[in-house]
């Protein structure tokens, strides 16, 4: 573990840079994820791939794929690797490319600049730039290159969807983007996400798996594809990470997709962001589907009585058919109780299940048997009780499984 605090982007980045500083300049040191010649294997390189490359390059190769199962670079292109590294890519994608193509290659960190600089000028293949910078803002013109490759450099970056934007501006209409990243199944809902010691463990900083893709899509990339997908973490040689990775559904995938030729607009891009089947499956995975739910309810029953208030007010008379409101009410409250139920399965306590169930009933039972306003009401505090011990409860287990005690207690 890398025990760095503060929450800035600025630390943030520092932590990555201190983090591939080391595998740059330390290759044998203690790491929390597979590094070296062997991890390129794991990923699934090919032998007559990394085989001609420097000794130096493979040693400090950190990727988490295999990005060329997307076929993205061809001969004569002028390719971008982001999150270069030592150079292991970097030096496949000028194979690729040929001596009339061109590879540009960024990284963050200048140790690994150092050391892939070093390397590019012993190679063959195609020439290669080497720049220090940013994913966030690539120091490039628009549509100038025609492929870009990446492994395992976005889950570091902060902002993904102002990089994603940037990969989108400086590949050329119809060009390709082939990745390999790490993605997982359950959102980190802790306050911790721009904890550099959490981002550079490569889970908090990165994303679920259908809100990436949704990421390239809505910023005008087509025909995105998920090649394939690897328990990476399965062989880190820490244990605390493999618990954190199992904790999260953290795996790691390879994508490939294609620039299309013009961008989304920013209001077709906003009303794909508010989709509501987005918007609830987001909410699901965060554990706040009983949210959703109990809200529902409290429309239902409170919203359809200030609304019937308020048109009485106006001299306005509508007939409401009671056991189709009832139900409605119902309803919704055994929903947001079953949404409670799922959260057992996170951080074992069964008290938010039960307290939900006996919310609901005692709304079912005030609807349908002996109607009081109290008991109603007392189902309802009941119902909102469980749905709140869910959440801090599903909150206390992820705060735990990522060491952060003053949050776990």
């Amino acid at each position: 573990m890398v025990a760095i605090l503060g929450y800035s982007r600025e630390q943030i980045h520092s932590a990555v840079q201190d983090m591939y500083t080391t595998v740059a300049d330390h290759p044998d040191s203690h790491f929390h994820f597979p590094v070296g010649a062997s991890a390129s294997a794991l990923v699934g390189y090919p032998p007559e791939r990394t085989a001609p490359l420097p000794r130096a390059v493979q040693e400090s190769f950190a990727g988490v794929g295999y990005p060329f199962n997307g076929e993205a670079v061809r001969r004569g292109d002028t390719v971008l690797d982001i999150g270069a590294g030592a150079g292991v890519d970097t030096l496949i994608a000028g194979q690729l490319a040929g001596p009339d193509g061109h590879v540009v290659a960024l990284d963050l960190t200048t140790a690994m600049t150092r050391k892939l600089r070093h390397a590019a000028s012993e190679s063959g293949g195609a020439p290669v730039s080497v720049i220090r910078g940013s994913a966030e803002a690539l120091p490039l013109a628009d549509a100038s290159v025609d492929s870009i490759t990446s492994n395992g450099a976005l889950n570091l970056v902060p902002d993904k969807r102002r990089a994603i934007g940037e990969m989108f501006r400086v590949l050329r209409p119809g060009g390709c983007l082939q990745l390999a990243d790490v993605v997982i199944d359950r959102p980190v809902t802790v306050d911790c996400a721009e904890d550099p010691r959490l981002w550079v463990e490569c889970v908090v900083g990165a994303t679920v798996d259908e809100d990436l893709l949704h990421m390239f899509r809505d910023a005008g990339f087509e025909d995105v594809r998920v090649l394939g997908s690897r328990d990476y973490f399965a062989h880190s040689p820490s244990r605390q990470t493999r618990e954190v990775a199992a904790g999260f559904g953290a795996r790691s995938v390879e994508l490939a997709m294609r620039r299309g030729n013009r961008a989304p607009s920013r209001t077709a891009q906003f009303f794909r962001r508010v989709n509501p089947a987005r918007l609830a499956a987001s909410l699901w995975r965060r554990g706040f589907a009983g949210v959703l739910g109990l809200a529902a309810a409290l429309l239902a029953c409170y919203g359809t009585l200030a609304a019937l208030g308020l048109l009485a007010v106006l001299g306005i008379g509508l007939a409401l058919d009671e056991g189709i409101w009832a139900g409605a009410i119902a309803l919704f409250a055994v929903l947001t109780a079953l949404a409670v139920v799922p959260g057992f399965r996170r951080h074992r306590g069964v008290g938010p299940s039960l307290l939900a169930a006996g919310g609901a009933g005692v709304i079912v039972y005030a609807l349908f048997v002996n109607y009081h306003a109290l008991t109603e009401l007392t189902g309802f505090v009941a119902l909102a009780g469980a749905v709140g011990w869910d959440i801090w409860l599903r909150r206390r287990q992820q705060a735990r499984l990522l060491g952060l005690g003053a949050q776990s207690r």
